[in-house]
């Protein structure tokens, strides 16, 4: 089915050095309008150097990053938030001192409004707790008993479900999820889990997870960094099967290699 899309971020051999280390290297890399596509790799794979290429905190030294057929590669990060991509944090966002409500709301209306923050803290939240969307996504995201809770007050699962709420009613066209289910309790993963299963079909959408068992299920298509490359892409149980996945990603020995051994 996504094939046929058209595609929405295109990476043409973007590299990223931190001195004599090449941290992304040489990377290719597509991702189609509504497709749900991962991420994984052991830790030093460039994952999150990659994520950080594609949202504009980090230049690369050589290659291109295209968005919708635009060259992006000089663009700033709030400029690419402005064209619709949007990145979660493995931290939360949200002001910890304002209720679950008023943050959806803040990120409502700075996605849709543009009014100054002060405008918005001071005017704009009491009037618009009740706007259809903030509404539905209380309940979408199964927040809606904890509407007026601090969120200082959430649990690091409620937390992580207001971040991609609030990500969601900002309406980017590309959602960039860092490792949503960090840190978090079985039950709480579920929970996060329920609302990105919600979200598949109706968004493009991009995670780097660590924990492949929870979301292979619902990925459309997995790819595998290692030292910076790109060692296999393609649909999620074909490409955990991949021998250079087996060897360098799961450090699983090929049949070929044991049999190298043993003839050694």
């Amino acid at each position: 089915m996504n094939t046929a899309a058209a595609e929405i971020i295109r990476t043409e051999s973007i590299t990223k050095r931190f001195g004599p280390m090449v941290a992304v290297d040489k990377v290719n890399y597509l991702l189609r309008e509504n497709e749900v596509a991962g991420i994984i790799g052991s830790n030093g794979a460039g994952k999150t150097t990659f994520f950080n290429l594609l949202t504009g905190y980090y230049p690369p030294e050589e290659g291109r990053i295209h968005y919708r057929g635009e060259d992006i590669t000089r663009k700033t990060a709030q400029q690419r938030v402005a064209r619709g991509l949007m990145r979660t944090f493995q931290l939360t966002a949200a002001f910890d001192n304002l209720s679950v409500v008023d943050n959806l709301v803040l990120s409502y209306f700075r996605a849709h409004e543009k009014p100054t923050l002060l405008h918005l803290l001071f005017n704009t939240c009491r009037a618009q707790r009740n706007k259809p969307k903030v509404v539905e996504s209380l309940e979408t995201f199964d927040l809606a008993d904890k509407r007026d809770r601090l969120v200082k007050n959430l649990s690091l699962g409620e937390k992580r479900r207001l971040e991609i709420a609030m990500a969601v009613l900002a309406e980017p066209k590309v959602l960039l999820l860092d490792e949503p289910l960090a840190g978090l309790s079985e039950s709480e993963i579920q929970g996060v889990l329920n609302v990105l299963r919600q979200r598949v079909g109706r968004q493009t959408i991009l995670i780097v997870e660590h924990k492949i068992s929870h979301v292979q299920e619902f990925l459309q298509r997995l790819t595998v960094m290692h030292e910076g490359r790109v060692i296999a892409d393609g649909p999620c149980e074909e490409t955990l099967r991949h021998p250079e996945v087996r060897r360098s990603y799961w450090q699983i020995e090929t049949p070929a290699e044991a049999g190298g051994a043993t003839a050694s």
